[in-house]
């Protein structure tokens, strides 16, 4: 400002308008101080009340030009220091236990890093704007959240502690730092210590102010078991109970078949026909049958539960599938994407019901090879229900019903498993980890899910249908010039920094990851994983490859499924609990007889929408397992386990045990001696000793504690046994 402006403003009362321009100019000029509205009315000497000057700096705020430090006092916003050096993004908020985030971004190949005092209220999941500075070289870009555009979630769940003038919630969620102030009125009778649901009510932007919410449903005593999950549930932000429209629209739906809606499908009631599920499973959603053709080829029929034909768009049933996106499975029960009368009954595929199906039809000729293919709607006739191990019993002992066409189905899917890996697919499986609870719900074991023939026969064969509807529609857009956006599923290229460090590791163990090219890294994998199954040694590098790899999302963008080997690939097999799926039979029934094309930007906003609530659902299942793992680990404190060291952080390594695979923590605090950790984090060196730790190296520890409200095991690290 110069001297002339500066002295006609002398002791002069500013218009609102004015105040913020002059308050913005002198943060400007002063970018590391901060000010109270004292201040700044000595400073631009002028006759505006302090309430006046706090108001016009509150709006500055809002704008994300200043921030605040709480109790009246601001300091221009940092981003504002460096104009020209920063830009602004959309992302989702992944919150670190400390309070600071990582803000994942579309736009940019990193996540950029938020210090606690710089999230500005954001919490984990909600979708943010985010002002972040260019990354220097070596380092991740740096920012600030500017405001919350999304709340993930106005629901929380939590302990009420309850003094004599009000009361707060103390969430369950490792990643919300802060607790919600409660009135004593709208605690809905809750008792002190007890785990209830809160709603927000008032979001507070201020740092360490706590948001107000009101107590809406009361849970009961912390640490039962069926509280517990259902804990876990709503603090992933789904809900454990359906709107009562769409449970009216649910019960109103026709139960019987009309012959009309028969007359409109291919009916396939005398085809041999049968399910091969999980024994615990109620939802049937596909089915698969087997004919032999009079020219001698077999006709492989993939079987989907027709959801679209109930579940209509718009309705109130639509609307709740496509906010849930997805069925949840924890280690003891399901939360259902859609209300049970239509997943378990109207489109389950029950042995001996008719039941309308959506269909994948494949021809083979004698030589294995696909001659032709047809989609369409269908009825269809389960005659025998299987359970997975079952199935393999009939694979086993060449007994049981319809033996001759398990067999079949199972030569088929060996040739088309086989052509998969020689086109590029990647051959690791990540364990899957099983528990055997008493009544109670508490385990009594823990065990590994074995993947055999059987399991592999049903994912062969709804792979080909998922490619396969993927490639019709892909081809049809091209034949008619113009793409049919559709809900491909893809999986880019692994991290490249990941596999060179990697490549790095594994050298050492004398095996080579070759890095050259993509379909290089896939061939080195699946030697790797091959080599693993002869050499114990190696087998510690499958799950490190893994953490390469990119995640799978929908979307309308096609570039692939890296994993799979697949140019084209989408959903289409599990509409029950999958609401790509749905999407995925609506797009591709308007297009069998003609082109059909929706809005790409509203599909891609739904894709983007369902990957997010597919990684909800995922965490929510990691922790309804890591839950029961560290209580079965409770009777066995102060006992020794073997493990093998699975994950590096700053202060201390983790180790999963066998063979509960249960992760616990020894504090590097815990040891004679501190270690450096290298860059890739697979690997730490005593800086005493020089002795080295490395990701999968065996080791024996001692269980100290287990804490349940934190799923965390605390070790200590064993001296190495002496051979010999």
């Amino acid at each position: 400002m110069s001297r002339k402006n500066k002295s006609k403003r002398k002791g002069k009362k500013l218009t609102a308008k004015e105040l913020q321009i002059e308050i913005f100019k002198l943060f400007k000029r002063h970018p590391k101080k901060r000010f109270v509205a004292k201040q700044v009315i000595k400073k631009l000497e002028i006759t505006n009340n302090k309430d006046a000057v706090h108001d016009a700096m509150t709006r500055l705020l809002e704008q994300g030009k200043l921030f605040s430090f709480g109790e009246g006092s601001f300091r221009l916003d940092r981003m504002q220091k460096n104009d020209k050096d920063r830009k602004t993004y959309q992302g989702r908020v992944d919150m670190t236990r400390t309070g600071a985030a990582f803000v994942v971004c579309e736009d940019l190949d990193q996540d950029v890093y938020v210090p606690a005092k710089y999230i500005n209220s954001a919490l984990h999941g909600d979708r943010v704007e985010v002002s972040a500075f260019e990354a220097r070289k070596g380092r991740r870009p740096e920012g600030e959240v500017l405001r919350v555009v999304e709340r993930a979630t106005e629901f929380f769940i939590g302990a009420l502690r309850i003094s004599k003038k009000y009361a707060i919630v103390i969430p369950d969620r490792m990643n919300m730092p802060i607790d919600i102030f409660i009135d004593l009125e709208n605690t809905k009778g809750a008792k002190d210590g007890e785990k209830v649901i809160v709603k927000i009510k008032k979001w507070h932007n201020q740092k360490n102010h706590s948001p107000i919410g009101e107590v809406t449903s009361v849970l009961g005593e912390v640490g039962s078991h069926d509280v517990e999950m259902k804990a876990i549930l709503i603090s992933n932000g789904f809900n454990l109970d359906f709107p009562e429209d769409v449970k009216t629209e649910s019960e109103a739906l026709d139960t019987v078949i009309s012959e009309g809606e028969i007359a409109l499908r291919r009916d396939m009631r005398k085809i041999t026909t049968f399910t091969i599920d999980p024994d615990t499973a109620k939802d049937f959603d596909d089915a698969l049958s087997i004919r032999d053709l009079e020219n001698g080829n077999k006709e492989i029929g993939v079987h989907i539960a027709d959801v679209t034909h109930f579940v209509k768009p718009n309705t109130a049933l639509d609307k709740e599938a496509l906010s849930r996106s997805t069925s949840v499975y924890l280690v003891d029960r399901v939360l259902p994407m859609l209300p049970e009368k239509i997943s378990n009954e109207l489109c389950s595929l029950r042995p001996h019901e008719d039941k309308c199906t959506f269909s994948a039809i494949f021809e083979f000729d004698k030589k294995d090879k696909i001659v032709n293919q047809w989609y369409g709607k269908t009825i269809t006739h389960s005659d025998r229900r299987f359970t997975y191990e079952e199935a393999q019993q009939v694979l086993e002992t060449g007994e049981g019903d319809f033996v001759k066409e398990i067999k079949e189905l199972d030569r088929i899917a060996k040739v088309l498993r086989k052509k998969k890996f020689q086109d590029g697919a990647i051959a690791f499986e990540s364990d899957e980890v099983k528990f055997k609870l008493n009544e109670a719900g508490d385990p009594v074991d823990v065990y590994v899910k074995e993947r055999k023939e059987a399991h592999m026969l049903i994912e062969d064969f709804m792979l080909l249908a998922n490619r396969g509807v993927a490639t019709f529609i892909s081809e049809k857009g091209k034949d008619a010039g113009r793409e049919i956006p559709f809900v491909y599923r893809v999986h880019d290229l692994p991290n490249a920094d990941k596999v060179a460090e990697l490549a790095r590791f594994a050298k050492e163990l004398d095996f080579e990851i070759k890095i050259d090219t993509p379909q290089a890294i896939a061939d080195s994998y699946n030697n790797l994983a091959k080599a693993a199954k002869k050499d114990p040694a190696l087998k510690m590098l499958e799950p490190l490859a893994i953490r390469t790899m990119s995640k799978a999302i929908y979307t309308s963008d096609n570039i692939g499924h890296y994993g799979l080997g697949f140019d084209f690939y989408s959903h289409f097999t599990s509409p029950i609990r999958r609401y790509s799926d749905v999407l995925t039979h609506r797009i591709l029934e308007k297009n069998l007889k003609e082109i059909y094309r929706v809005k790409k930007d509203e599909l891609e906003e739904k894709c983007k929408h369902i990957s997010l609530q597919e990684r909800k659902a995922a965490d929510a299942e990691r922790e309804s397992v890591k839950y029961k793992q560290v209580q079965f680990m409770e009777d066995n404190i102060g006992e020794e386990f073997e493990g093998h060291i699975s994950g590096m952080i700053d202060r201390g390594i983790f180790v999963e045990l066998e063979p509960s695979r249960a992760e616990g923590l020894i504090g590097f605090d815990k040891m004679d001696e501190s270690f450096d950790i290298e860059e890739g984090r697979l690997k730490a060196i005593g800086s005493r000793s020089k002795k080295v730790l490395k990701m999968g190296d065996t080791v024996r520890v001692r269980i100290i504690s287990t804490d349940l409200a934190k799923r965390q095991i605390e070790m200590e690290l064993l001296p190495a046994v002496e051979e010999g």
